[in-house]
């Protein structure tokens, strides 16, 4: 599971650079401005947005391929980063379904629960021996 959701994130990332890529040249080649903001500003923006977003979509993935590689739970900091990615999910989710469509809704969606499954999948599970209860004392009364 860990593994599929670290493809899809891979992917992804790979998506977001290339939509922000297009997005910045389209800003660029612009001759009007935002409130008087300079459209290369708004370019370069742009374009360190996504790769940004990309590079933190890679650490994600990269988490989640670490997880499945050593069968076990992420760390602190690995299931924090998970846990943002997913709630990051969900709102773009909530916001792609009233601004693009419902099929950009159920992808958000499916990301969202490739994310939750892997962290349920891989929740923090048993952390070593459980303290076992203390052995009765010689002539006392046994627990009911």
């Amino acid at each position: 599971m860990a593994v599929v959701t670290a493809l899809v994130l891979f992917a992804e990332a790979v998506g977001v650079v290339l939509l922000n890529l297009v997005l910045s040249e389209v800003t660029g080649n612009q001759n009007m401005s935002l409130a008087g903001m300079d459209p290369e500003a708004m370019s370069d923006g742009t374009l360190v947005m996504g790769f940004v977003s990309g590079a933190l979509l890679l650490l994600c993935g990269l988490t989640a391929l670490v997880t499945a590689v050593r069968d076990r739970a992420p760390g602190r900091a690995g299931r924090f980063a998970l846990i943002v990615c997913a709630v990051v999910h969900g709102v773009l989710g909530a916001a792609v379904a009233a601004l693009v469509n419902w099929s950009a809704f159920a992808l958000m969606m499916a990301v969202l629960a490739l994310l939750v499954l892997t962290l349920v999948v891989y929740g923090a599970g048993d952390r070593g021996p459980r303290p076992t209860e203390p052995a009765p004392e010689p002539g006392a009364p046994a627990a009911a």
